[in-house]
């Protein structure tokens, strides 16, 4: 492709030679004969102390926002912003082909954008999906490394979801993501908020910067479904050129769509919608927050035009995601159940939605992340002390940090408050000392982990899937 074609669109503050261009890169590392390199400036690492050296490794442009006195340089003014775009125009901007919808909050973006794909998909529609656990095109499954994917990636999914016949892509965009540029360029068909609670200070180091990363998502959309309930659900809107505002509520009449008569069972959430006109919704997903996340993915799609029928007719049918109130399988007299919960209001959320269901003791086994926001460890404490029965202390993804150090911090928040807990550092040993000492209708809830199959250790990390280590537990016990 010619560099022209690459550079569609992009205020270029210089000439250059219009060359053949065979691949775009930010990452020094995946340089071939040919490429385009996009000199971006990292928190620990600045592309353009590279940009002589990849020209040697068979870079063919560069891209920079400084005059670096090098052959073939394009001075831009911001080089992020521009990779996302240059992205685009190397995959042929598929996005254009595509209808996004995109979910960020702190909390419940992977269970709902599951939701919405499968109401789509209820009415025959073909849609791809991008997100924590795992990246869709229609039923293919491909790996996920971030919430996000970065710009070339991202792209390169939307170019095979229109090679598939995708329709639609349902995707959630994370703060980190916004705030990167990874979706610049993009223009979102529904954008949808979820909530607003404590989570990434340690990137994005204030909660004003936090949430301003979240807003981008809704300067670039035709309609916004939002949280009415949250705090933060129509600030996120305020002020914004928008074709279509959404609201949805479970607390207050005064929204879009409203969830009443909400009935909690073992086996999933039953409510009453009421919206143009009222029908009852059932989710086979246990808990408070299946309330929202279920109200939110119907308002979506109510809003995009589907009808009322197909949309609770599709989340009657939904399924679980792994890794997001997952129950395990243990043919025991009391109950295994993983979620990804890692935030203070994640961990409330979890445990509070349990407390509705269980008729035994619940047992909560935690710890926090290592190399993130310290201020959530004593909060975290503090829930799960409040909420649970029974709290074993324990790592999550200790990272470059010391995991006793960690559960030290997630200790103070438990001082003066009366529950029975147990410290196990060692997360394996955690979970065999949960199963050995249970109890008939316990809830044992492994909280932080979910859909991870890994444990990063400051050692390095470690094959950890819950399910595999569940089950050896039990069968050592038989």
């Amino acid at each position: 492709m010619k560099l022209s074609q690459i550079l569609k669109g992009i205020d270029v503050l210089n000439s250059y030679n219009d060359v053949e261009i065979s691949d775009v890169t930010q990452d020094s590392r995946l340089i071939e004969e040919g490429s385009l390199f996009v000199c971006v400036k990292g928190v620990t690492f600045d592309g353009h102390s590279v940009a002589r050296q990849v020209l040697e490794m068979g870079a063919r442009a560069i891209i920079a926002e400084r005059d670096l006195g090098i052959e073939n340089q394009i001075l831009v003014k911001d080089s992020r912003a521009v990779f996302s775009l240059v992205c685009a125009n190397f995959f042929k901007n598929p996005a254009d082909k595509l209808k996004l919808i995109g979910v960020t909050g702190t909390n419940g973006k992977t269970t709902t954008t599951f939701l919405i794909k499968q109401i789509l998909e209820n009415v025959h529609k073909k849609v791809g999906l991008i997100g924590t656990v795992q990246n869709m095109i229609c039923d293919e499954v491909y790996p996920a490394k971030y919430t996000t994917p970065d710009p070339y990636e991202l792209q390169k999914l939307f170019s095979k979801m229109v090679e598939a016949g995708c329709e639609y892509c349902v995707m959630e965009v994370s703060s980190q993501a916004l705030a990167q540029g990874r979706v610049n360029g993009l223009r979102f068909k529904l954008a949808a908020f979820t909530n607003l609670t404590q989570d990434h200070l340690d990137y994005h180091k204030t909660w004003e910067n936090y949430f301003a990363s979240k807003k981008m998502l809704f300067e670039n959309c035709d309609i916004a479904v939002t949280n009415a309930d949250d705090a933060y659900g129509m600030k996120i809107v305020e002020g914004l050129d928008i074709k279509e505002i959404v609201t949805y509520s479970v607390n207050s009449n005064d929204a879009s769509y409203i969830a009443k008569n909400v009935n909690f069972k073992p086996s999933g959430v039953e409510y009453e919608i009421i919206g143009e006109t009222i029908g009852r919704c059932s989710c086979p997903i246990p808990g408070r927050f299946s309330v929202y996340n279920s109200l939110c993915a119907a308002a979506c799609a109510l809003s995009l035009g589907f009808a009322f029928g197909d949309v609770l007719s599709a989340i009657s049918k939904s399924k679980g995601v792994k890794g997001r109130i997952e129950v395990v399988p243990t043919n025991r007299d009391f109950t295994v159940i993983i979620d990804y919960a890692h935030s203070p209001d994640g961990l409330e959320n979890i445990i509070s939605s349990l407390r509705e269901i269980a008729s035994g003791r619940i047992v909560t086994l935690f710890g926090c992340g290592g190399d993130r926001d310290k201020t959530k460890r004593p909060k975290m404490g503090r829930i799960a002390a409040e909420l649970s029965d029974f709290c074993i202390v324990t790592s999550d993804n200790p990272r470059t940090e010391n995991p006793s150090e960690i559960i030290q911090d997630i200790l103070e928040g438990i001082k003066g408050i009366d529950v029975d807990y147990e410290v196990v550092e060692n997360r394996k040993q955690a979970i065999a000392y949960a199963i050995k000492n249970a109890r008939k209708d316990d809830i044992i809830l492994l909280a932080g982990k979910g859909h991870e199959t890994y444990q990063i250790l400051p050692t390095g990390t470690i094959h950890f899937d819950e399910r595999e280590v569940v089950a050896e537990i039990l069968s050592e016990l038989d």
